[in-house]
Formats: C-alpha cells, sequence, structure tokens
C-alpha cells in the first residue's frame, strides 16, 4: 500500500479522547485540553463532575498578610506569595477565595452566603476553563461536557451559552459522519446525595427517552456518568452508617454501587462504545456483549489525567489506550 493511501487510510478513523470527574482539579482540565491538541483527536470529552466541591477563603488581615486553612494547615502568606496559594489550592480541586474579615465573619454565620459565594466562584472559575478551549485546540476539534451528578444547575446554563463548548446532556451529538453519542449525567442513588440522583426506575426512562433520538443504535456512543451495575467498573469502599468506609482482615470492602438503569439500556440496545465516570477507584475497560465499556477513574486531587484513547471506525475500534499524566 503506498504512503498516500495509507495516509487516507488513517485519516479515516476517528479518534476521541475521553476523561471525567475533574472536580475543579484546574490542572487535570488543563493536561486534558493539551493532550487533546497533542493527540490530534476528533472530540474531547469530559464525562461529569466538572466541578469543586468546596471555597478556601484567604482572609486579609490587619497587618496585610493573608490567612487561611488548607489541608489541615493554618497557612500565612504574603501578598506576593498569593499566586502561589491559589495554584495550589486549585490543584487538588478547591477554590481559593480572596475576602476581608468583615465578609469572612458573614460566611460563617450565614451559610446562604456561604452558598452565594461558592456558586459564583464555581461559575467564575469554570468560565475560565471554557474560555481556555479556543486557546488550546484547533475550531474543528468538538469539545464536549456533560455536567454529573456533582454539578449544580448552573453549570448547565454555562455550558450552553459558551460558544467553544457543547453540552452533552440529553442532546445527540454526531462526532463524525456516521458516529451520534447521547449523554447522560444522572446517576442512581448514593449515600451522598448529590444534585443528579434519581431511583434506577427513573432514571432507566430518562436514558431510554434520550436513546430514543439516536437514529443508529450500532453506531451509537452511550456517555453515561454511572458505571454498570457489577462489572467491576463500578466498585466502590462499602461505607457504615457514618458513611466510613468497613475494613475487614486489614482491607477496604469493596462493593459494587453502578446503575442497573445503565446496564440494562447497553445490554438493550448494544452501542459500540460505553464512556462511564463517577465511581474513580474502578478504571479499566471490559465488555457487555458487544459493547466495550471504559471507566478511565480519577485521580483528580494529585493532579494527574486519567482518560481514553479511543480510535474507531464503523464498529471497529482499532485502538483503546488509557492515558495518565
Amino acid at each position: 500500500m503506498s504512503f498516500l493511501l495509507r495516509k487516507k487510510k488513517e485519516e479515516e478513523n476517528t479518534r476521541i479522547l475521553f476523561a471525567t470527574d475533574m472536580h475543579g482539579s484546574e490542572g487535570v482540565w488543563r493536561k486534558f485540553l493539551n493532550a487533546a491538541a497533542m493527540l490530534k483527536v476528533n472530540a474531547a470529552i469530559c464525562g461529569g463532575d466538572l466541578t469543586g466541591k468546596m471555597i478556601v477563603p484567604i482572609v486579609e488581615q490587619d497587618d496585610k498578610k493573608y490567612a487561611y486553612y488548607f489541608m489541615g494547615k493554618n497557612h500565612i502568606v504574603e501578598k506576593n506569595e498569593l499566586d502561589a496559594a491559589f495554584r495550589n489550592i486549585r490543584g487538588i480541586g478547591y477554590y481559593p477565595y480572596l475576602t476581608n474579615s468583615a465578609k469572612y465573619e458573614e460566611m460563617t454565620r450565614d451559610s446562604k452566603k456561604v452558598d452565594e459565594v461558592f456558586h459564583e466562584v464555581m461559575i467564575s472559575t469554570l468560565k475560565n476553563w471554557l474560555d481556555l478551549i479556543p486557546q488550546k485546540l484547533p475550531p474543528e476539534t468538538k469539545v464536549i461536557v456533560c455536567p454529573g451528578n456533582d454539578d449544580r444547575s448552573g453549570v448547565d446554563e454555562l455550558v450552553n451559552s459558551h460558544k467553544a463548548v457543547l453540552n452533552g446532556e440529553g442532546n445527540i451529538i454526531n462526532i463524525d459522519e456516521t458516529h451520534e453519542m447521547v449523554s447522560c449525567g444522572w446517576v442512581n442513588p448514593s449515600p451522598w446525595k448529590t444534585a443528579r440522583e434519581e431511583e434506577e426506575d427513573k432514571l432507566e426512562e430518562r436514558l431510554e427517552k434520550y436513546i430514543s433520538k439516536v437514529k443508529n443504535k450500532e453506531n451509537a456512543i452511550f456517555n453515561f456518568h454511572a458505571p454498570p451495575y457489577k462489572t467491576k467498573l463500578d466498585d466502590a469502599p462499602q461505607l457504615d452508617e457514618n458513611l466510613n468506609p468497613i475494613i475487614q482482615s486489614g482491607s477496604v470492602v469493596m462493593v459494587p454501587v453502578g446503575s442497573k438503569a445503565v446496564r440494562k439500556t447497553i445490554e438493550k440496545h448494544q452501542p459500540f462504545l460505553a464512556l462511564h465516570g463517577h465511581i474513580h477507584e474502578s478504571a479499566g475497560s471490559m465488555k457487555i456483549g458487544r459493547t466495550y465499556c471504559v471507566n478511565p477513574g480519577s485521580e483528580y486531587a494529585e493532579g494527574i489525567l486519567r482518560a481514553f484513547l479511543v480510535e474507531f471506525k464503523g464498529t471497529r475500534i482499532s485502538k483503546l489506550q488509557r492515558i495518565e499524566g
């Protein structure tokens, strides 16, 4: 085969990069965009839980120094050390919030004020993330995000309005001319009672409603945040009544916590590829019938990108490679 024919054949393949559960870690998001550019993918897909879980107030003191509590320690820094403090806090998925003593005292007295500040910082931080996309990637690369169970409702409004990104939730997105992707960030009930959880029967109804819009299920990609039940992609620590991991014989007891509705829809419709996340500890890939299911896992708190590079043509997957860095 000539070089030109080989090149043409390679160009017919579609490449996607899939990562999930970044939970506010700016370093992981930047690595995700950089990897997508380096690997020259057609689509970069973030499968859910983009946003962080808490703010870290950095309070200006009377002596013009700044105090904050982070990683179990009290910190006092000079003004010229603030940038480094911000980077460290953002690096593990928390949101630094610069404030003064009066506003900080107001936050300690009023939980509604804390929620207001959190929402404001969460949205502004995510907008900055999305603004990076045209700086890092060519315009022909599709960037798709699907808000996950930990993402509050305001995330959808921002994603829907931003020109550099597509919102996967409930939408059919054409990855290329022959492959559609349907996405769902909702999950089955968890002990944490997060923003997007529902009972299995309701989740199944939602999934079927979304899937009904897919024209060619054989060539479809199901991007469902919850992993399918009992697949080793959904093993998580078993918790006691205080939400602490149960330990037996010196080891944490692991149990399947994935969605039965997700498994049922995959078994029924048999897409060629299914993308999952939600359970950080259970990275891997496996098959349900003809469907390849993947969960890259997450180490966002360590600033490590975990992703899958998938290359395919038709229903044939030619590359299924885990990416870490």
